[in-house]
């Protein structure tokens, strides 16, 4: 379990790899809001299927995740142990291996005192991100961010990632900026994995 902790990002070196970058409630499972039960975490359409065309990149899979329920009171910190693990296991039934998971679990407004603040890591802030860059050694400019809001759009290009907004219908203010406009769309997560296996040259999986 990796929640974000503050600290300045590193230059990444151009001998570094990417990683693919992805939103977890919406994107990778459909959105049961501050869920924290195994049992009610589903695959979002098409997400089971585009894991497995995305471990084809051979680049690590990375969850970058905004949990506000843990400020507003609504569970434990220690809750989402049990979501990691049964994530991870997710994945592993997809074909995929889940390098690894960030979650925020701030809000400014919050009741509770100890993540009642203004951070670094609450998506569109960046700080996920650069934290996986320190710890894993990854070259954000040689990454991509999956998410299906564009809150998710804005953390990953103030970074450098390419950006793919899954357009399923989850956003609905649509404030739109020139740093929080998609590179790319696709109506669900199979079409955006393909979409990066192509643009990282990849043989046509079956998506199957």
């Amino acid at each position: 379990m990796s929640p974000f902790t503050p600290g300045r990002a590193q230059a990444a070196r151009s001998s570094r790899a990417g990683a693919i970058f992805l939103d977890k409630d919406g994107t990778v499972l459909e959105d049961v809001p501050y869920n924290v039960d195994p049992a009610q975490m589903r695959f979002a359409p098409g997400a089971r299927e585009g894991l497995r065309e995305l471990a084809r990149c051979g680049l690590p899979l990375i969850v970058v995740s905004n949990q506000s329920g843990i400020a507003l009171g609504r569970f434990d910190e220690v809750a989402l142990d049990a979501v990691h693990l049964r994530l991870a296991e997710m994945f592993d039934e997809a074909g995929a291996d889940l390098a690894d998971f960030y979650y925020c679990p701030h809000h400014p407004d919050g009741p509770v005192r100890k993540y009642a603040v203004a951070c670094a890591c609450r998506k569109p802030a960046s700080g996920m991100f650069e934290q996986a860059a320190r710890e894993r050694r990854v070259a954000l400019e040689r990454s991509w961010m999956i998410g299906d809001i564009l809150h998710d759009i804005e953390a990953g290009r103030r970074v450098g990632c390419q950006t793919i907004l899954i357009d399923n219908g989850n956003e609905t203010e649509w404030q739109m900026t020139p740093e929080r406009t998609p590179h790319f769309r696709c109506p669900d997560f199979l079409a955006a994995a393909k979409l990066v296996c192509e643009q990282l040259a990849l043989p046509q999986g079956s998506g199957t």
